[in-house]
């Protein structure tokens, strides 16, 4: 259809789907819209593990636990906006008639981000040009999780292209942050974020740059980003078809790093390369996490990417957890990256494989004038701009703005041709083996890297205009294709965090007064921020996801058993109370 008229088209369809999710929560039967009783709460402390044996020995009915999970959902839908397509009452016939009960995840319902298919619903990914359109059948993912027992009760919100910590678009409209209403969740699985703290058990991602590091660190939960080709990918959409010069991956979230690494060994266990050709044969390996959580450890510290600082509540997550690990018993070193592969110069690779089509196939998927990301329509605009103009640009920038960080990114971020994507493919493997060889040598046999997962905790909406390129703490992995996990430390506090001086001041004396830096330290505000949870990132090797899960587990407990009478740093971390 012409401009103007399927912006009409947009309008139209925007509020059928929100009118049909509004009677969807509607007709729901009155025992999901009731209180949680003692049974609702004491199923909702049950770790999985013992949920499925009470499943699996007729003790426990399935529905009971779904409907528990049922009464969360319509909960943390009110509160934070986070559920896209509610799958309930449907999932209480396929728990009667299509779920394995006798699976791994035997009855334990299961949260979806919206990409990935589900059949009888749409997967819209935010555009109304997807919306009803609904899947004949389940993918490859959903017939997994039945075949594991899982039951898929609810898909969750993400932004508008999937490349944003923002998890906002015009058809289903923001989710908000479970702890401060008016911050994001993360993106662009913000959706399961919000869901999780507030009660949900266990959910599946995606992650291009951090998509599920980001959600676990701003809303308080867990998350694993695993390798390429170590968890299913197939039965999906996505938002940029064809992209490979940085893999998406799907990865599992959690509301306990328990539950996490249930799942995860669950979800291999049941041989995930039968479902999906992508998936490499390698079983779960017990003995590498057993290994990692009981010795003690050589880890690397990246207390910055040197491309964006930690800002003060990060700061102060990463040195408790450096204090707590080092009263444990554990060595850390600050690590110096490879001087040929440094973060930015992976920052600057990867941003240009990410979006080497020049932004044209995300942004396909729009009708006209309807919204987009604000971060997004930034990338758009410097990459449709002709070549030369976007030198000039980058001139200016340089020598007038005297920004040589923006700078570079913006002189590279263009449409890449055939031949230019196969030089920058050349590049990202260089990188890799530099990295590889980097982490081989004598001095810097490290267990893991442990580094911050954003340099803010949770931006305000509408952030990701300013703050759209900050993402070296995760991207820079994704490159990679490292394992990595995401643990939540403590919260914001509107004193201990408090800036010493105005952003821009500190950011001079820091040495890293840039664009990239100023758009997301400009929105930090620790009194604003007070509550917003603080985070880790534990970072292993490609294909180490038991490693990983290991040594996070290590830095849990590190966490669990040190504190500081003198500061209050350290301690259990307090997920949010179900009501």
């Amino acid at each position: 259809m012409l401009p103007p008229f399927d912006y009409f088209t947009y309008r139209r369809v925007r509020a059928l789907k929100q009118n049909e999710r509004a009677a969807r929560f509607a007709s729901l039967p009155p025992r999901y819209h009731d209180s949680l009783t003692s049974h609702d709460k004491s199923l909702l402390t049950q770790s999985i593990q013992s949920l499925v044996q009470e499943v699996q020995n007729g003790s426990l009915p399935a529905l009971d636990v779904l409907e528990t999970y049922g009464k969360v959902a319509v909960r943390a839908h009110e509160r934070t906006n986070c559920i896209t397509e509610l799958l309930l009452p449907e999932a209480e016939t396929w728990a009667e008639s299509e779920v394995n009960l006798k699976g791994p995840l035997a009855g334990v319902p299961v949260s979806l981000k919206d990409s990935i298919q589900v059949k009888g619903f749409d997967t819209t990914l935010g555009y109304t040009k997807l919306a009803g359109k609904p899947y004949a059948e389940d993918g490859a993912m959903v017939r997994l999780l039945k075949d594991a027992g899982a039951i898929p009760y609810a898909k969750t919100a993400l932004p508008v292209t999937l490349l944003s910590f923002e998890s906002a678009n015009a058809l289903w409209g923001a989710c908000r942050n479970p702890h401060v209403p008016e911050y994001s969740p993360g993106g662009s699985t913000g959706g399961e974020g919000a869901l999780l703290a507030l009660g949900g058990r266990i959910g599946i991602g995606s992650d291009v740059a951090g998509s599920v590091r980001v959600p676990a660190a701003w809303s308080g939960i867990y998350s694993l980003r695993c390798s390429t080709g170590r968890w299913p990918k197939a039965g999906v959409n996505t938002s940029m078809a064809g992209q490979e010069g940085v893999a998406s991956v799907f990865s599992p979230m959690a509301r306990t790093l328990n539950d996490l690494t249930y799942f995860t060994k669950a979800i291999v266990g049941m041989q995930p390369w039968t479902y999906d050709y992508s998936v490499h044969p390698i079983a779960w390996r017990e003995e590498e996490e057993r290994e990692a959580k009981s010795g003690k450890l050589r880890i690397g510290l990246m207390s910055t990417d040197g491309v964006v600082p930690p800002t003060p509540a990060i700061q102060r997550a990463v040195s408790t957890t450096v204090a707590a690990l080092t009263a444990a018993g554990h060595t850390v070193s600050e690590i110096t990256p490879p001087a040929t592969a440094d973060p930015f110069t992976g920052l600057n690779l990867a941003s240009q494989l990410l979006n080497s089509d020049g932004c044209v196939t995300f942004n396909s998927h729009r009708h006209n004038f309807e919204p987009s990301d604000p971060g997004a329509d930034q990338l758009t605009r410097i990459a449709k701009l002709p070549r030369f103009l976007r030198y000039l640009y980058s001139l200016y920038v340089q020598y007038i703005r005297r920004d040589p960080t923006w700078a570079a990114l913006i002189r590279a971020f263009s449409p890449k041709s055939a031949a230019d994507l196969w030089k920058l493919v050349a590049k990202r493997e260089a990188f890799r083996a530099t990295w590889h060889a980097w982490w081989d040598t004598e001095s810097q046999q490290y267990d893991f890297i442990l580094c911050p997962a954003n340099a803010t905790p949770a931006l305000p909406h509408r952030a990701m205009r300013d703050a759209v390129s900050s993402c070296g703490y995760t991207f820079l992995w994704n490159l990679l294709d490292y394992s990595a996990g995401v643990l939540p430390v403590s919260h914001v506090d509107a004193k201990k965090d408090a800036l010493p001086a105005p952003y821009k001041m500190v950011l001079k004396q820091l040495g890293s007064d840039h664009a990239v830096a100023r758009g997301a330290w400009k929105h930090y505000d620790a009194a604003k921020m007070a509550g917003l949870p603080t985070a880790v990132q534990v970072v292993g090797r490609r294909w180490q996801e038991e490693k990983v899960l290991g040594y996070m587990a290590a830095v849990e407990g590190a966490l669990e058993q040190y504190y500081d009478a003198e500061t209050g740093e350290g301690g259990k971390y307090p997920l949010i109370e179900l009501d």
